[in-house]
């Protein structure tokens, strides 16, 4: 393939980026300004959830677009036969979409008919399962080509369908539309979230599409560190760029593998660790059998999946709350709604009764915290010398075993004591606080710009965390390496760049849905959940009531009647629960845990695959390319990652923190430890591999330092006192530090350097 250029024009990627720039940062900078409503939305709330998204799609399909114009490929292959291919393939695709939809209906139709609950699961989820293992068997192969980049003829739409399903990982399935419920616009108090990840994980495409992906499509690699070694050459570029990519890659794999439990799990009835090795089957027979080509084509057939168990519920909800299925137009009706709601809750005296009992038993947590010693025995005797009391009275059978569970359950030493109680602490000032603890749904930020000195100082910190997250995640959008290798695997540069294209639009799909099911789900509670007796909950309630980390209803005052603040919902729920929440058919509910099975499977696939060729092309091999080698090669690839995906499961089954922190810190990392160097490597020819290694060496090292001087754990064993946050930033945003670190240290190591040879293959940027 040869690219044939006009001259450098740089106008386009300059407007772009700054029209970027100007909707990523400038106009939520001024959300708090924007709180007009028109056509019943908050402008700024609008602009975050919907208007950004929509002007992000347009950066990068007029990119694409006008680029491609004026940039002639001379391809080497059949342009013809390609045609006839692509055709091929969407009968085939047409037919597996008929297909999915009428299997869907046949089972929603059995299951009215009688057909058990535990047998509508397991068809759903052993046919899924086979259908990503016949695709795997079908598809399997041996050669570097098709295993690393699937013979680079994947089509720019299948490949932009294949990229979403990489991209939808569970953390966007499962957890986003329950991080929104909770979050609201941008989080509570010091920790951003909300509307950030919204922003964050599509405008980063904006920089993949105009700075990263075609030109590294061009060179014809087959790993991200592939680029190191040819543009700055020698060993250690190289070495860095695979142990980073294992690292940020490994880090986020975790947070799928734990998705994929959990749903197993929930949908099977399995044990959690059951759940992970019954995913994990699925995820290996893909990725280790077929390479990228097998994972390619498994990711088109999940996305068919993810996106109808998505849109299904939440179109359902809108259509029964607001009479229109469309809920990304639909919901803000809904908006006005959840603020009178939530000024009801607040004033109300009942509710303010409940937050007054949390915070007395916080009050009680805290004294216990000064002598946990002392406390723990008193609480044991106490116990004690009830339990005797009930065991001589008549009747008291059923007392004496609730005290017995409770002496059973009592912490075992001071250690335990004090960690289960500063939690229970912690939890219980949060449910102290009006509405339990989160912010009103449409409040850009905490504190008020004009308010007395804590809140200015609140809403500072609040808005700066907000765009430090958002920065992070777009950033290191463009340095993912499981996402940057999809773009290895169209035909020519054109079709990389309409692929990114492509990408956008169908995760646009899921992420203008995501925030409509946080606010219909949230209507949903606090209309019609909140106020009705205990007794007449819902059955769905009482069935995720048997995890209390997704679902608590408890009633602290004794009223025999659900306050919110008595309510207590767990990110992962609003998601998968939102059929039963809905009303809908038992078969949704499947359908929606499939696809947050897929989710997971379809981003664990990308990632272990990136994992294994890191380790066995890049660390092992140095990436040697005569055919006897290429195979050793894929052998060592496919051992690796299966090594890879064991550890990660036991990573997993140990039950690590939320699905979305551990995603949010890989990409902080994949940010500072890519991005610089291979920015700067792109349209910079005068970088030096001195440059490239100091870059990548300061940014990983400060974004890691930075979120393990603030980990309380490594500050508690250290000593250290206060808060080690610099300017008020969360760890979770540790990226800011560390791509700011990284670009430094590449400009400051190419100047105090010396210069390399100039390189065989010149990599500026000359599609302009």
């Amino acid at each position: 393939m040869t690219v044939v250029a006009s001259p450098r024009r740089w106008h386009l990627h300059a407007g772009l980026l700054s029209l970027w720039f100007a909707v990523s940062f400038g106009v939520v900078f001024f959300a708090y300004d924007l709180q007009q409503e028109v056509l019943s939305w908050p402008v700024g709330f609008w602009f975050a959830a919907q208007g950004a998204v929509l002007a992000f799609i347009a950066i990068v399909v007029v990119f694409a677009w006008r680029t491609n114009q004026r940039t002639t490929e001379i391809l080497d292959f059949d342009l013809v036969a390609y045609r006839n291919y692509e055709r091929s393939l969407h009968r085939r695709f047409g037919l597996y979409l008929m297909l999915v939809v009428a299997f869907i209906v046949t089972l929603a139709v059995a299951e009215e008919m009688g057909l058990p609950k535990p047998w509508v699961a397991g068809i759903f989820l052993s046919t899924s399962l086979v259908l990503y293992a016949v695709i795997g068997v079908v598809v399997r192969t041996a050669d570097a080509n098709e295993y690393y980049v699937a013979g680079r003829r994947v089509p720019a739409i299948y490949n932009g369908m294949a990229s979403a399903a990489d991209w939808m990982s569970a953390a966007s399935f499962i957890s986003m539309a329950g991080g929104l419920y909770l979050q609201g616009f941008s989080g509570a108090g010091g920790q951003p979230g909300g509307l950030a990840y919204v922003l964050g994980w599509t405008g980063g495409f904006c920089l993949v599409a105009l700075l990263v992906a075609p030109y590294l499509r061009r060179m014809n690699l087959y790993t991200v560190p592939d680029y190191f070694a040819v543009r700055f050459g020698g060993r250690w570029p190289r070495l860095l760029a695979a142990l980073a990519a294992v690292l940020c890659s490994f880090t986020y794999v975790v947070a799928q593998i734990y998705g994929v439990g959990l749903i197993t799990s929930r949908l099977t009835g399995v044990h959690f660790e059951i759940g992970v090795l019954l995913g994990l089957g699925g995820v290996l027979v893909c990725s280790f059998l077929g390479g990228m080509r097998a994972v390619t084509w498994t990711q088109v057939a999940q996305y068919v999946i993810i996106i109808l168990a998505f849109l299904i519920p939440v179109s359902w909800l809108s259509y029964k709350q607001t009479g229109n299925p469309l809920a990304p137009l639909a919901y803000g009706q809904q908006l006005g709604k959840i603020a009178e709601l939530e000024r009801q809750f607040i004033a109300s005296p009942v509710e303010q009764e409940v937050t007054g009992i949390y915070a007395q038993r916080a009050l009680e947590l805290e004294k216990k915290l000064q002598n946990v010693e002392e406390a723990l025995q008193q609480e044991r005797q106490d116990l004690r010398r009830q339990l005797r009391a009930a065991e001589v009275q008549k009747g008291g059978e059923a007392h004496a075993q609730v005290l017995r569970r409770e002496l059973a359950a009592l912490p075992k030493d001071a250690t335990a004591a004090r960690e289960r109680w500063a939690l229970a602490l912690s939890d219980n000032l949060e449910r102290a606080k009006p509405l339990g603890g989160m912010p009103p749904h449409t409040q850009p930020f905490t504190g008020k710009p004009d308010g007395t000195a804590q809140e200015q100082a609140d809403f500072g910190s609040s808005r700066a965390n907000f765009l430090a997250l958002i920065f992070c995640l777009m950033v290191g959008t463009a340095g993912l390496p499981h996402l940057l290798t999809r773009y290895y695997t169209t035909p020519s540069v054109a079709d990389a760049r309409r692929s990114v294209a492509w990408s956008l639009v169908f995760i646009a799909l899921l992420y203008l849905s995501a925030p409509a099911l946080a606010v219909l789900v949230k209507y949903e509670v606090m209309a019609h959940l909140v106020g009705q007796p205990m007794d007449a909950l819902p059955m769905w309630m009482s069935q995720w009531a048997r995890d209390p980390s997704l679902l608590s209803a408890v009633d602290v005052n004794g009223d025999q009647i659900l306050q919110f603040a008595e309510l207590k919902i767990g990110p992962d729920l609003v998601m998968l629960a939102s059929p039963e929440i809905g009303g809908l058919p038992y078969v949704v509910s499947v359908l929606v845990a499939a696809g947050g099975l897929a989710a997971a499977l379809s981003t664990a696939d990308g990632l272990l695959l990136t994992i294994g060729n890191a380790l066995a092309h890049d660390v092992y091999f140095e990436g040697n390319s005569n055919k006897a080698q290429a195979m050793r090669r894929v052998m060592w690839s496919k051992f690796a990652l299966l090594v890879v995906a064991l550890v990660a499961a036991y990573a997993a089954a140990q039950r690590p923190a939320g699905i979305l922190s551990l995603v949010a810190a890989s990409f902080s990392l994949a940010g500072a430890a890519f991005v610089p160097a291979m920015v700067l490597g792109i349209f910079w020819p005068g970088m030096t591999r001195f440059g490239a290694v100091g870059g990548m060496l300061t940014g990983l090292g400060v974004t890691l330092y930075y979120m393990a001087i603030n980990l309380p754990i490594v500050r508690q064993s250290l000593g250290l006192q206060g808060s080690g946050l610099w300017w008020g930033i969360q760890p979770v945003s540790a990226g800011v530090f560390g791509v700011s670190a990284g670009f430094a240290a590449c400009l400051l190591c190419t100047w105090l350097g010396r210069p390399d040879p100039v390189p065989e293959r010149d990599l500026a940027p000359h599609l302009g």
